[in-house]
Protein backbone atom coordinates (compact mmCIF):
# COMPACT_ATOMS: atom_id res chain seq x y z
CA UNK A 1 0.00 0.00 0.00
CA UNK A 2 2.80 2.41 0.77
CA UNK A 3 4.60 1.24 -2.43
CA UNK A 4 1.45 2.02 -4.21
CA UNK A 5 1.10 5.01 -2.62
CA UNK A 6 5.13 6.27 -2.78
CA UNK A 7 4.75 5.58 -6.44
CA UNK A 8 1.12 7.54 -7.30
CA UNK A 9 2.93 10.47 -5.58
CA UNK A 10 6.20 10.30 -7.68
CA UNK A 11 4.12 9.97 -11.08
CA UNK A 12 2.52 12.85 -9.92
CA UNK A 13 5.34 14.65 -9.39
CA UNK A 14 6.42 13.84 -12.45
CA UNK A 15 3.72 15.25 -14.11
CA UNK A 16 3.69 18.60 -12.33
CA UNK A 17 7.25 19.10 -13.74
CA UNK A 18 6.33 17.99 -17.32
CA UNK A 19 3.34 20.47 -17.39
CA UNK A 20 5.87 23.33 -15.97
CA UNK A 21 8.19 22.72 -19.12
CA UNK A 22 5.29 22.08 -21.29
CA UNK A 23 3.19 25.20 -20.81
CA UNK A 24 5.75 27.30 -22.07
CA UNK A 25 4.99 25.93 -25.31
CA UNK A 26 1.72 27.25 -25.01
CA UNK A 27 2.64 30.69 -23.98
CA UNK A 28 5.32 31.28 -26.50
CA UNK A 29 3.58 29.13 -29.41
CA UNK A 30 2.94 32.28 -31.53
CA UNK A 31 7.12 33.11 -32.13
CA UNK A 32 7.96 30.45 -35.01
CA UNK A 33 4.96 32.12 -36.81
CA UNK A 34 5.92 35.74 -35.98
CA UNK A 35 9.61 34.97 -36.86
CA UNK A 36 8.57 33.56 -39.89
CA UNK A 37 6.27 36.59 -40.91
CA UNK A 38 9.87 38.56 -39.72
CA UNK A 39 11.79 36.73 -42.31
CA UNK A 40 8.90 37.02 -45.38
CA UNK A 41 8.59 40.70 -44.82
CA UNK A 42 11.97 41.36 -44.48
CA UNK A 43 13.17 39.70 -47.88
CA UNK A 44 15.76 37.51 -46.33
CA UNK A 45 15.21 34.76 -48.50
CA UNK A 46 15.08 36.45 -51.59
CA UNK A 47 18.38 38.78 -50.38
CA UNK A 48 20.44 35.25 -49.88
CA UNK A 49 18.98 33.54 -52.79
CA UNK A 50 19.95 36.92 -55.29
CA UNK A 51 23.27 37.06 -53.81
CA UNK A 52 23.73 33.47 -55.11
CA UNK A 53 26.02 32.98 -51.86
CA UNK A 54 26.06 32.25 -48.17
CA UNK A 55 26.04 36.03 -46.57
CA UNK A 56 27.85 37.28 -43.65
CA UNK A 57 25.57 38.96 -40.90
CA UNK A 58 27.17 42.05 -42.25
CA UNK A 59 26.20 41.63 -45.39
CA UNK A 60 22.67 40.79 -44.95
CA UNK A 61 22.16 43.54 -42.37
CA UNK A 62 22.86 46.33 -45.00
CA UNK A 63 20.96 44.38 -48.09
CA UNK A 64 18.03 44.39 -45.77
CA UNK A 65 18.86 48.08 -44.11
CA UNK A 66 18.34 46.62 -40.65
CA UNK A 67 20.49 47.14 -37.96
CA UNK A 68 22.66 43.74 -37.30
CA UNK A 69 21.99 42.89 -33.60
CA UNK A 70 17.91 42.28 -33.97
CA UNK A 71 18.98 40.71 -37.43
CA UNK A 72 20.99 38.17 -35.44
CA UNK A 73 18.38 37.13 -32.79
CA UNK A 74 15.90 36.23 -35.68
CA UNK A 75 18.21 34.72 -37.76
CA UNK A 76 19.67 32.61 -34.73
CA UNK A 77 16.03 31.36 -33.97
CA UNK A 78 15.38 30.71 -38.03
CA UNK A 79 18.75 28.55 -38.28
CA UNK A 80 17.97 26.74 -34.70
CA UNK A 81 14.47 25.73 -36.48
CA UNK A 82 16.51 24.60 -39.74
CA UNK A 83 15.12 26.97 -41.94
CA UNK A 84 18.52 28.87 -42.89
CA UNK A 85 21.67 27.08 -42.68
CA UNK A 86 25.20 28.19 -41.68
CA UNK A 87 28.05 28.08 -44.30
CA UNK A 88 31.19 29.33 -45.15
CA UNK A 89 31.45 32.31 -47.19
CA UNK A 90 33.62 32.39 -50.25
CA UNK A 91 36.24 34.68 -47.93
CA UNK A 92 35.89 31.76 -45.38
CA UNK A 93 33.97 33.85 -43.08
CA UNK A 94 30.44 32.24 -41.48
CA UNK A 95 27.68 33.22 -43.18
CA UNK A 96 24.20 32.07 -43.68
CA UNK A 97 22.80 30.24 -46.50
CA UNK A 98 19.42 29.27 -48.13
CA UNK A 99 17.58 25.62 -47.35
CA UNK A 100 14.89 23.91 -49.59
CA UNK A 101 12.64 25.22 -46.90
CA UNK A 102 14.09 28.50 -46.82
CA UNK A 103 13.36 29.03 -50.51
CA UNK A 104 9.55 28.45 -49.75
CA UNK A 105 10.07 32.05 -47.64
CA UNK A 106 10.69 33.39 -50.98
CA UNK A 107 8.48 36.21 -52.55
CA UNK A 108 8.45 34.85 -55.76
CA UNK A 109 9.10 31.08 -57.31
CA UNK A 110 8.03 27.85 -58.15
CA UNK A 111 8.02 26.38 -54.26
CA UNK A 112 6.91 29.75 -52.83
CA UNK A 113 4.63 29.12 -49.84
CA UNK A 114 5.07 32.70 -48.73
CA UNK A 115 1.62 35.00 -49.84
CA UNK A 116 -0.52 31.78 -47.57
CA UNK A 117 2.15 31.96 -44.09
CA UNK A 118 1.35 35.96 -44.87
CA UNK A 119 -2.85 35.32 -44.75
CA UNK A 120 -2.52 32.74 -42.34
CA UNK A 121 -0.75 35.29 -39.90
CA UNK A 122 -1.94 38.70 -41.20
CA UNK A 123 -4.66 40.51 -38.06
CA UNK A 124 -7.82 39.73 -40.32
CA UNK A 125 -6.97 35.69 -40.48
CA UNK A 126 -5.75 35.37 -36.90
CA UNK A 127 -8.77 37.18 -35.13
CA UNK A 128 -11.21 34.66 -35.71
CA UNK A 129 -8.33 32.24 -34.55
CA UNK A 130 -8.76 34.12 -31.28
CA UNK A 131 -12.77 34.64 -31.14
CA UNK A 132 -13.12 31.05 -30.85
CA UNK A 133 -14.76 31.07 -27.50
CA UNK A 134 -17.33 33.31 -29.09
CA UNK A 135 -18.00 31.64 -32.00
CA UNK A 136 -18.70 28.37 -29.55
CA UNK A 137 -21.08 30.66 -27.66
CA UNK A 138 -22.63 32.16 -30.82
CA UNK A 139 -22.97 28.74 -32.86
CA UNK A 140 -25.56 30.84 -35.79
CA UNK A 141 -22.29 32.50 -36.74
CA UNK A 142 -18.80 31.17 -38.00
CA UNK A 143 -15.50 32.62 -36.16
CA UNK A 144 -14.70 35.05 -39.12
CA UNK A 145 -18.56 36.95 -38.88
CA UNK A 146 -17.53 37.33 -34.98
CA UNK A 147 -14.45 38.56 -35.26
CA UNK A 148 -15.27 40.77 -38.35
CA UNK A 149 -18.90 41.23 -38.62
CA UNK A 150 -19.54 39.65 -41.89
CA UNK A 151 -18.00 36.60 -43.79
CA UNK A 152 -14.74 36.09 -45.19
CA UNK A 153 -15.99 36.76 -48.81
CA UNK A 154 -18.14 39.86 -48.17
CA UNK A 155 -15.26 40.96 -46.59
CA UNK A 156 -12.52 40.23 -49.38
CA UNK A 157 -15.15 42.31 -51.94
CA UNK A 158 -14.69 44.85 -49.73
CA UNK A 159 -11.17 44.63 -48.93
CA UNK A 160 -9.44 44.30 -52.43
CA UNK A 161 -5.86 44.13 -51.04
CA UNK A 162 -7.08 41.33 -48.74
CA UNK A 163 -8.80 39.99 -51.78
CA UNK A 164 -5.89 39.74 -53.39
CA UNK A 165 -3.57 38.49 -50.75
CA UNK A 166 -6.43 35.40 -50.57
CA UNK A 167 -5.83 35.02 -54.20
CA UNK A 168 -1.87 34.96 -53.77
CA UNK A 169 -2.17 32.09 -51.38
CA UNK A 170 -4.18 29.78 -52.92
CA UNK A 171 -1.97 30.18 -55.92
CA UNK A 172 0.43 28.71 -53.65
CA UNK A 173 -1.38 26.07 -53.02
CA UNK A 174 -2.09 25.22 -56.22
CA UNK A 175 1.40 25.28 -57.53
CA UNK A 176 1.98 22.49 -55.22
CA UNK A 177 -1.19 20.08 -55.81
CA UNK A 178 -1.64 20.71 -59.46
CA UNK A 179 1.89 19.71 -60.23
CA UNK A 180 1.61 16.40 -58.13
CA UNK A 181 -2.49 15.50 -60.02
CA UNK A 182 -0.83 16.06 -63.60
CA UNK A 183 2.00 13.90 -62.33
CA UNK A 184 -0.40 11.19 -60.60
CA UNK A 185 -3.36 11.14 -63.12
CA UNK A 186 -2.79 12.63 -66.34
CA UNK A 187 -5.61 10.46 -67.66
CA UNK A 188 -8.14 11.99 -65.84
CA UNK A 189 -8.05 14.91 -68.26
CA UNK A 190 -8.14 12.66 -71.55
CA UNK A 191 -10.69 13.01 -73.43
CA UNK A 192 -11.90 16.30 -72.33
CA UNK A 193 -12.49 19.44 -74.41
CA UNK A 194 -13.08 22.26 -71.36
CA UNK A 195 -12.47 22.80 -68.03
CA UNK A 196 -14.66 25.09 -65.33
CA UNK A 197 -12.29 25.73 -62.33
CA UNK A 198 -14.61 26.74 -59.40
CA UNK A 199 -13.45 29.11 -57.18
CA UNK A 200 -10.20 29.09 -59.27
CA UNK A 201 -9.00 32.42 -58.35
CA UNK A 202 -6.40 34.40 -59.98
CA UNK A 203 -6.12 31.30 -62.53
CA UNK A 204 -2.83 30.15 -61.43
CA UNK A 205 -4.20 26.42 -61.49
CA UNK A 206 -6.15 26.59 -65.42
CA UNK A 207 -2.78 28.31 -66.58
CA UNK A 208 -0.75 24.99 -65.49
CA UNK A 209 -3.25 22.70 -66.58
CA UNK A 210 -4.16 24.44 -70.30
CA UNK A 211 -0.02 24.47 -70.78
CA UNK A 212 0.29 20.96 -69.86
CA UNK A 213 -2.97 19.81 -72.04
CA UNK A 214 -3.24 22.59 -74.91
CA UNK A 215 -6.59 20.92 -75.92
CA UNK A 216 -8.66 22.14 -73.08
CA UNK A 217 -10.46 25.29 -72.96
CA UNK A 218 -9.93 26.81 -69.26
CA UNK A 219 -12.99 28.67 -67.53
CA UNK A 220 -12.03 30.58 -64.36
CA UNK A 221 -15.01 30.65 -62.52
CA UNK A 222 -14.80 32.72 -59.34
CA UNK A 223 -16.73 35.70 -57.68
CA UNK A 224 -17.57 39.11 -59.02
CA UNK A 225 -15.08 40.65 -57.79
CA UNK A 226 -12.00 38.30 -57.84
CA UNK A 227 -12.13 38.07 -61.60
CA UNK A 228 -11.54 41.63 -62.75
CA UNK A 229 -8.63 41.72 -61.62
CA UNK A 230 -7.46 38.35 -62.77
CA UNK A 231 -4.23 38.19 -65.47
CA UNK A 232 -5.27 37.45 -68.92
CA UNK A 233 -4.18 33.55 -70.00
CA UNK A 234 -3.92 32.15 -73.15
CA UNK A 235 -7.18 29.09 -73.73
CA UNK A 236 -8.35 31.22 -70.26
CA UNK A 237 -11.82 32.24 -69.84
CA UNK A 238 -12.44 34.44 -66.61
CA UNK A 239 -16.03 34.05 -65.73
CA UNK A 240 -17.79 35.81 -62.68
CA UNK A 241 -20.77 34.33 -60.82
CA UNK A 242 -21.96 32.52 -57.83
CA UNK A 243 -21.26 28.89 -57.73
CA UNK A 244 -24.20 27.88 -55.12
CA UNK A 245 -26.23 29.69 -58.07
CA UNK A 246 -24.58 27.82 -61.46
CA UNK A 247 -21.70 26.78 -62.53
CA UNK A 248 -20.90 27.74 -66.72
CA UNK A 249 -21.07 24.34 -68.43
CA UNK A 250 -18.21 22.52 -69.68
CA UNK A 251 -17.04 18.70 -69.94
CA UNK A 252 -15.95 18.61 -66.16
CA UNK A 253 -15.95 21.02 -63.28
CA UNK A 254 -13.10 21.28 -61.06
CA UNK A 255 -12.70 21.93 -56.87
CA UNK A 256 -9.28 22.26 -55.51
CA UNK A 257 -11.27 21.79 -52.11
CA UNK A 258 -13.58 18.25 -51.63
CA UNK A 259 -15.96 20.58 -48.93
CA UNK A 260 -17.82 23.98 -49.05
CA UNK A 261 -20.33 25.27 -47.09
CA UNK A 262 -23.00 27.38 -48.26
CA UNK A 263 -24.01 30.91 -46.01
CA UNK A 264 -27.05 28.83 -44.61
CA UNK A 265 -24.34 26.35 -43.35
CA UNK A 266 -25.13 23.35 -45.86
CA UNK A 267 -22.56 21.50 -46.46
CA UNK A 268 -22.27 20.60 -49.97
CA UNK A 269 -19.67 17.67 -51.47
CA UNK A 270 -17.88 18.33 -54.70
CA UNK A 271 -15.77 16.22 -56.90
CA UNK A 272 -14.05 16.57 -60.29
CA UNK A 273 -17.59 16.38 -62.27
CA UNK A 274 -17.41 15.24 -65.58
Amino acid sequence: MEETQREAKWNEGGEEEEAEVGIWKYIFGFTEMAVVKCAIELGIADAIESHGSPMTLSELSSTLGCAPSPLYRIMRFLMHRGIFSEKLTTQGSPGYAQTSLSRRLMRHGEHSMAALILLLSSPVMLAPCLSLSARVLADEKSSFEVAHGEDIWSYAEANPAHSHLINEAMACDARVVVPAMIRGCPKVFEGLSSLVDVGGGNGTTLKMLVKEFPWLQGINFDLPHVVPVAAEIGGVEHVGGDMFESVPKADAAFLMVSMVCNENGVLNVCHLCV
